[in-house]
C-alpha cells in the first residue's frame, strides 16, 4: 500500500525544485542593475577545457551599473571577452589590459516590457510543473484506493496536496511580481 505522507513529502520537494528553478532563471535576467548571476552560464576556454567564468576570474560589482571581471591569469582576457560575446548576455566587454568591465545599460521601456514577458513565460513553465506534479499525485492517490487506501485518507491527502499546490503557486507569483517590480523600476 502507498505511504501517503511520503508521497506528499516527495511532491513538496519537487514543487520546491520548481520554485528554485524559477528563482535561478529569473536571477539570470538582467533588469538594468548589475548582477553577477547574469554571467552564470558563461563558459570560458581555459587551458583546453571549458570552465565557468567564476573559476577563471574574480567577478565583482563595483557599482550599480558595472560588473568587473579580473582574470587570475592575464593571458585569459581575450578568451573571457570572447566567451562573454558568444554567450548572448548582450553586453560588449571593455578591457584595460588587466580588468574587463561590463557596463549595464539602462533598458528602454520596450525592453523592460520584453523582459517582463520573458519572466512571465519562465514563471508559467514553473507553474505548469507544479500543476503536473499535483495531477500526477492525484492519479497516484486514485489508484491507491484500489490498493486499499480508504477514501477518507485519499480525500484528506488530496486536500493537503491542493493546499501545497496553492502555497507554491502563490510563492511563484510573488517571485515573479518581485522580479517584474525590479525590471520596471527605472
Amino acid at each position: 500500500m502507498i505511504d501517503v505522507k511520503e508521497v506528499l513529502k516527495k511532491s513538496e520537494e519537487r514543487m520546491q525544485k520548481a520554485a528554485s528553478f524559477l528563482e535561478t532563471e529569473l536571477s539570470r535576467i538582467r533588469a538594468g542593475r548589475a548582477n553577477v548571476a547574469i554571467l552564470d552560464g558563461v563558459k570560458v576556454e581555459s587551458y583546453g577545457q571549458m570552465m565557468p567564468l567564476n573559476q577563471v576570474a574574480n567577478v565583482s560589482v563595483p557599482d550599480a551599473r558595472t560588473i568587473a571581471i579580473k582574470p587570475w591569469d592575464k593571458k585569459q582576457i581575450r578568451a573571457i571577452e570572447k566567451a562573454i560575446m558568444d554567450s548572448g548576455v548582450g553586453i560588449t566587454p571593455e578591457n584595460n589590459g588587466e580588468t574587463i568591465r561590463l557596463a549595464i545599460p539602462q533598458p528602454t521601456e520596450e525592453r523592460r516590457k520584453e523582459l517582463a514577458k520573458q519572466c512571465s513565460k519562465i514563471a508559467e513553465k514553473a507553474k505548469v510543473e507544479v500543476r503536473n506534479i499535483r495531477a500526477e499525485v492525484k492519479d497516484k492517490l486514485k489508484k491507491a484506493i484500489k490498493d486499499g487506501l480508504s477514501e477518507d485518507n485519499e480525500k484528506d491527502a488530496e486536500a493537503d496536496l491542493q493546499k501545497m499546490h496553492d502555497k507554491f503557486i502563490k510563492k511563484l507569483d510573488e517571485v515573479l511580481a518581485e522580479k517584474n517590480k525590479e525590471i520596471m523600476t527605472v
